[in-house]
C-alpha cells in the first residue's frame, strides 16, 4: 500500500532533517566548551557583524519569528552574553548588543567554521562542499517565499 513517494529514503525533507541534526550534533562539543547552544551561537555571528542591533533584524536575518528569538535572547542576557535595551526613539523596540564576555567569545569561536569542513572533507571533495552553498541558498530562497 506504499507508495514510491511516501518511502522515508525518497524524501528530501528527511535529508536535510538528518543534516541540520548531525551538524549540530558535530558543534555541540565546541560550543560545550562556549558555554552556548546552537542557536545562541547563530545570533552571537549576526552580532559579530554589527553589533547593537534591534530585535527584529536579528529575527529577520535568522528567519525566524521575534517570538522565537525574544526567549533565546532572555537566556542570552541571564548568561551574560547580551544586553537589551529599549531603543531611543522607539520605546518599544529592544536593541541588542553584546557585553565584554559575548565579544570575548569571537575569539574562542575563530576555529568553529573549519571544524564542519574538515568533517565534511573526509568523505567528500572540496568541490562537492563548494558546489552545496549555492544550491541550498536557492532552495532556502524558494522556500522563504512560500511562506
Amino acid at each position: 500500500m506504499s507508495s514510491e513517494q511516501l518511502k522515508l529514503e525518497n524524501q528530501l525533507c528527511f535529508r536535510l532533517y538528518t543534516a541540520a541534526r548531525l551538524v549540530t550534533g558535530a558543534y555541540q562539543p565546541y560550543f560545550a566548551q562556549m558555554g552556548i547552544t546552537y542557536p545562541q551561537y547563530l545570533v552571537l555571528l549576526v552580532l559579530w557583524e554589527q553589533d547593537k542591533q534591534p530585535v527584529c533584524d536579528i529575527a529577520n536575518r535568522l528567519l525566524l519569528d521575534t517570538n522565537t528569538v525574544t526567549p533565546l535572547l532572555q537566556r542570552m542576557e541571564k548568561a551574560g552574553l547580551i544586553t537589551r535595551t529599549r531603543g531611543k526613539e522607539d520605546t518599544r523596540t529592544r536593541i541588542v548588543s553584546l557585553t565584554a564576555q559575548g565579544k570575548a567569545l569571537y575569539e574562542q569561536a575563530q576555529h568553529i567554521p573549519n571544524c564542519l569542513r574538515d568533517i565534511i572533507l573526509k568523505t567528500n571533495k572540496e568541490e562537492d562542499l563548494i558546489q552545496m552553498v549555492p544550491t541550498l541558498d536557492k532552495l532556502i530562497e524558494g522556500m522563504k517565499r512560500k511562506q
